[in-house]
């Protein structure tokens, strides 16, 4: 099994994520961002789109790397990862379900100032453009796809502990 946990920068994918997997007995994290950065390195450079997501090789590689993964070791893995383009998460999934493989899909969801807020005063990261420019792609996506795609948790005043908890009840009651 796949826990998804989606949302854009400064949601708390990273946190509730870790928390989760010390809640769901067998998991492990797959940080999918890893795919990406493996891609970065190639030389001479993929053409450069602005987001490894949007290089073709990523999507499936992103799922073929869970397949494998969970054929070798069983279990769940928890995904942290933002995945705003609904066309991309449409082949993630499809892919995924292709193998047999269940998804559940959380969108950890937090206001927009919480998030710029968050994200200005990231004392790991530090404040990023590059992670402020997703906040309105996520509000988009949001509306138009997103939350009705997943299992919605409002981080906006809430703990990242508590929004881990949750998931993993969710999960366990299957």
């Amino acid at each position: 099994m796949i826990v998804w946990i989606n949302g854009t920068h400064g949601a708390g994918k990273t946190t509730t994520s870790a928390l989760v997997q010390e809640l769901l007995p067998n998991s492990r994290v797959f940080d999918a961002e890893k795919v990406g950065e493996v891609l970065m390195d190639i030389a001479p450079a993929l053409p450069d789109l602005g987001n490894f997501q949007h290089w073709d090789p990523w999507r499936p590689l992103v799922v073929e790397t869970a397949r494998r993964v969970l054929d070798y070791t069983g279990g769940t893995l928890v995904i942290p990862m933002t995945v705003l383009v609904e066309s991309y998460w449409r082949e993630i999934s499809a892919g995924l379900d292709g193998y047999g493989i269940p998804v559940q899909h959380f969108v950890l969801h937090a206001d927009e100032q919480t998030l710029r807020d968050r994200i200005q005063k990231d004392k790991v990261l530090g404040p990023s453009s590059f992670r402020m420019a997703y906040v309105e792609p996520y509000a988009d996506a949001a509306e138009t796809w997103l939350h009705a795609e997943a299992e919605v948790i409002d981080t906006t005043r809430t703990l990242p502990e508590l929004a881990a908890r949750r998931i993993a009840e969710k999960v366990l009651s299957l």
